[in-house]
């Protein structure tokens, strides 16, 4: 009986975990989700403003409507640029000096930054899923217009998007996954890592990739056609910037430390040749 028991809490501890991944993906994937919306966003103003080819309707979806009209900023722009901010800081410092993570141990009865993460959590989840819905129902999706960043400053922003994923899913998903299903934090596992850095690529290939650069195309074709760029445009534009400059950063620091790896070898091999030289003339 002892046996039977000990494999029935095996396989359903095996099932939490299976279903701890999932869900922690999913969560993870609300931050780059988010910036599709921002980007909808972007491109239904500039619409709306009667900027673009045709002025469309008016969304009918009334979420989607109150982030499009929010004055001067929505809920989401202010919650993206908190996290992005605290990204770029966790990543200039290399995680020495940022924000206080939300996870707890598991003894502990006040837990204050776990409420706060739960809070920030199903607020950017209803803001993300009902302005993806209303953007849907409204028929509105972004797009560059024709004006397409090189494939550099693409594959630069993919970086900066995947390490602030990474810290959005460490600090905020994962420790609200974890306290929900086992009461306490779980120990990081590459497989999590890769399901949820496959997710993301997956997200860019198939929508982000095109849509995500509304953000700062709208802002230059406003400057062009000399109209007046508006605080949710500048937001958008600070923010794929903002995204950027944490994808310069990772990439700054793998030169880095590639570097410093040749460095190290190449002393080595030159301390190892003067040892053999130093054996060869006592010899």
């Amino acid at each position: 009986m002892a046996s039977i028991q000990i494999i029935n809490e095996n396989i359903i501890f095996k099932c939490k975990r299976t279903l701890q991944i999932f869900t922690t993906t999913l969560l993870s994937l609300l931050l780059p989700l988010s910036f599709l919306l921002l980007a909808r966003l972007t491109t239904a103003d500039f619409y709306l403003s009667g900027n673009g080819f045709l002025a469309a309707e008016p969304p009918s979806t009334v979420f989607f409507s109150l982030l499009l009209n929010s004055i001067p900023l929505s809920p989401l722009h202010v919650l993206v640029s908190v996290i992005c901010v605290a990204a770029l800081v966790h990543t200039l410092n290399e995680g020495r000096i940022t924000i206080p993570t939300f996870s707890v141990p598991s003894q502990t009865t006040a837990r204050p930054r776990l409420y706060t993460a739960w809070i920030v959590l199903c607020t950017l989840q209803v803001c993300v899923g009902l302005g993806i819905e209303g953007s849907i129902g409204a028929g509105i999706e972004g797009s560059s217009f024709g004006h397409e960043r090189n494939l550099v400053c693409r594959i630069v922003f993919f970086l900066g998007l995947h390490a602030t994923t990474v810290y959005w899913w460490r600090t905020i998903v994962k420790p609200v996954v974890d306290d929900t299903m086992f009461g306490f934090e779980m120990e990081e596992r590459w497989v999590e890592r890769v399901v949820m850095g496959g997710s993301l690529g997956g997200l860019w290939w198939w929508r982000l990739r095109d849509e995500v650069e509304s953000l700062v195309v709208v802002t230059e074709l406003k400057r062009e056609m000399g109209v007046g760029v508006g605080v949710v445009d500048l937001m958008g534009w600070w923010l794929y910037y903002l995204v950027v400059t944490i994808g310069i950063v990772r990439v700054m620091k793998c030169l880095i430390w590639f570097g410093v790896v040749l460095l190290y070898q190449k002393v080595e091999q030159v301390k190892d040749d003067n040892e053999s030289l130093s054996v060869q003339e006592k010899v």
